[in-house]
């Protein structure tokens, strides 16, 4: 059971853009791990922008489950798993981010702000904490 990406987009007029992200690459092989980044990136923002406000989803892709969380407000989250990662854990994790998240970060940067300009550190301890590390023998 793996997390590969957790990100915070906002869900604007014209589009969806991402404010910041957390990815965990290292089970892909070193040539693959950017376009595999590039392709999480770009599913979070696409299912995003096909999500309404205030609505929650899970939604297969390839060998991944995204699960996604649009707030009315327009503050969205996705996780990127495999598909026996637990979906509700997937969910407490997306409404704990998303509520931490709009505490820290005004809501006047989210329709301008992007990885660079926001800063908010938690998603990259979020990813490992909420990792399941296989059982030792």
């Amino acid at each position: 059971m793996r997390l590969y990406s957790l990100s915070v987009l906002y869900k604007g007029d014209p589009k969806v853009h991402l404010l910041k992200a957390a990815y965990d690459v290292s089970t892909f092989n070193f040539f693959q791990r950017s376009s595999v980044q590039e392709f999480m990136t770009f599913t979070s923002q696409l299912i995003v922008e096909r999500s309404g406000l205030g609505s929650r989803a899970s939604v297969k892709e390839q060998e991944y489950l995204c699960h996604v969380y649009v707030r009315s407000d327009g503050l969205a989250g996705v996780v990127i798993a495999d598909n026996e990662y637990p979906q509700r854990v997937c969910f407490t994790l997306l409404d704990k981010v998303l509520d931490e998240f709009s505490r820290q970060v005004s809501k006047v940067e989210w329709p301008s702000g992007s990885p660079a300009t926001i800063s908010y550190a938690a998603l990259d301890t979020y990813l490992s904490k909420y990792q399941v590390q296989p059982p030792r023998d």
